[in-house]
């Protein structure tokens, strides 16, 4: 009976002791700090405005990271948040890729989404080209993201002229020449702004392989001066906000995809003795490919390798067929990418700390996920379909992505102003679409 009394006050002192270690879950009350969230603006390209598969469409325009964190934001005084959605009838915007399946090798094939477009017209504007234009957006607006917007374009008054994605913001009564995408953002008063430009300013040299004349990298000297323009533009009133360092273009699927080893050991199932591939650099220089060369992922669907000229000399197989330098970003194209974003996320971060405004690491965020890692039990890597983080054009994110960007963002605000703004929940985002 001892024995029995015993153990039954150890029990009743263990419950005891658990009572009186009972953890505290102390509430988080949602608080501004110092900022006023009641009217956010969101400036930028591309990823900024859901651009998402290759392409502008409604399901990624209301995935958008500002979207995200303006919802975020109205537990903390934060208002009305419009964006320049597609109606559901042109829910396809510009077109997009879809994937489809996937070979007997393993390989992934897409297919272009066509219908149900948001495009009215097409126009030649030489020496750019064909410029295609879309259905106009009437409405209220706070996402100003523009897809491939430079900051070298933001003080353009003709610049609408050239992008049917800006020309779409443009009410018909405002002619395009005299507006300038900087003029256009800061019409309107507004509180607080997050501001992601500069990524195209090295990222389409990147994308053409160092090969397109109208895409080389913006002077870094003119970066700083545009950059400092651009911020001190959207700071002039007061208002608060934060800005996003740029990518590191090189780490994504885009140039990881295909290799020069999945290349070589593609070509040997047919011709085993081929134990090299021939590329032209930026130079034009022709030498054979190494694995500090990127290859672009378009390469994959060209169907290019092998395909022999005139002259009967396979593709890529032969130095007088190399691969043209518009699918491969050679070692020395590779190092001005990476000088180049170097410099501008100087300048970024410069700007941002002597105006006090806060800083969301896009380099090192997605850096830090790309290489693989857990997220409430999903694992999102920069792995081309199967990582969850980059939708199918191998540069911009899924919904998934650009939660863990919204969630970056709204994390820096928080440091910055003294915000306990919410974060978002990453898991009711998907990574990639399967068929």
């Amino acid at each position: 009976m001892q024995s029995n009394y015993i153990f039954r006050s150890i029990i009743a002192l263990g419950i005891i002791t658990m009572a009186s270690c009972k953890p505290e879950f102390k509430t988080i009350t949602p608080s501004k700090g110092t900022a006023d969230f009641s009217r956010y603006i969101a400036v930028g390209n591309s990823l900024t405005a859901g651009y998402a598969d290759g392409g502008l469409y409604l399901e990624g325009q209301q995935n958008s990271y500002p979207e995200m964190i303006a919802a975020q934001m109205k537990a903390v005084g934060g208002g009305a948040f419009s964006s320049p959605f597609f109606t559901a009838a042109q829910a396809n915007g510009s077109g997009y890729l879809k994937l489809t399946g996937f070979t007997a090798s393993g390989t992934p094939t897409t297919a272009a989404v066509t219908t149900d477009l948001a495009v009215r017209d097409q126009i030649t504007i030489p020496p750019y080209g064909n410029i295609t234009l879309y259905t106009k957006y009437t409405g209220d607006l706070n996402n100003y993201g523009v897809p491939g917007i430079k900051l070298l374009q933001i003080t353009s008054g003709g610049y609408a002229n050239l992008n049917g994605y800006f020309e779409r913001l443009l009410p018909d009564n405002s002619p395009a020449i005299n507006t300038s995408y900087l003029s256009f953002v800061t019409a309107k008063p507004f509180t607080f702004f997050s501001c992601w430009l500069g990524n195209n300013d090295i990222l389409l040299y990147a994308t053409a392989g160092g090969a397109s004349p109208t895409d080389q990298p913006t002077d870094k000297g003119t970066f700083a001066a545009l950059y400092n323009l651009a911020i001190s533009t959207l700071t002039a009133s007061g208002a608060k906000g934060v800005v996003a360092t740029i990518p590191d273009v090189l780490s994504t699927p885009y140039f990881n995809t295909v290799t020069l080893a999945s290349l070589l050991k593609a070509v040997q199932v047919s011709a085993p003795t081929v134990n090299a591939l021939y590329i032209q650099t930026g130079s034009g220089a022709v030498r054979a490919a190494t694995a500090a060369d990127y290859f672009v992922l378009p390469l994959a669907s060209a169907n290019l390798i092998g395909t022999p000229n005139g002259a009967g000399y396979p593709y890529g197989l032969h130095p007088l067929n190399p691969i043209t330098s518009q699918y491969v970003l050679d070692k020395d194209e590779a190092a001005i990418v990476a000088d180049y974003t170097d410099s501008y996320n100087a300048t970024i971060k410069s700007v941002a700390a002597s105006k006090g405004l806060a800083v969301m690491d896009a380099y090192a965020l997605l850096n830090e996920y790309g290489s693989g890692k857990a997220v409430n039990g999903v694992t999102v890597s920069a792995a081309y379909i199967t990582g969850n983080l980059f939708s199918l054009d191998g540069i911009h994110l899924t919904p998934m992505g650009y939660a863990i960007v919204a969630n970056a963002y709204i994390k820096a605000i928080n440091t910055q102003y003294g915000s306990s703004i919410p974060i978002v929940d990453v898991t009711k985002y998907r990574g990639v679409k399967f068929p």
